[in-house]
């Protein structure tokens, strides 16, 4: 899974398996996994992150949208 950015213990990345959804991107950490839409933004799933977590994930994900889009196009070029 090609990593798109490392932010903190936070990685960022794609999943081949998945060009057929719209645009998203997962989340990992060691304590938890989350898959974000990215528009509009919003959770997917989440399993073991926390609430304060979720609320940190969101502003990443808002704070680096414009990169993150921009990946998938990339190495899902439509």
């Amino acid at each position: 899974m090609p990593t798109v950015i490392v932010i903190g213990r936070f990685r960022f990345h794609s999943c081949s398996a998945d060009f057929n959804e719209p645009a998203h991107i997962h989340i990992s950490a060691p304590d938890g996994e989350a898959k974000f839409w990215l528009q509009p933004i919003r959770v997917a799933y989440s399993h073991g992150f926390r609430a304060k977590d979720l609320r940190t994930l969101d502003r990443l994900v808002r704070e680096n949208q414009e990169t993150l889009l921009e990946a998938w196009h990339e190495y899902f070029p439509e």
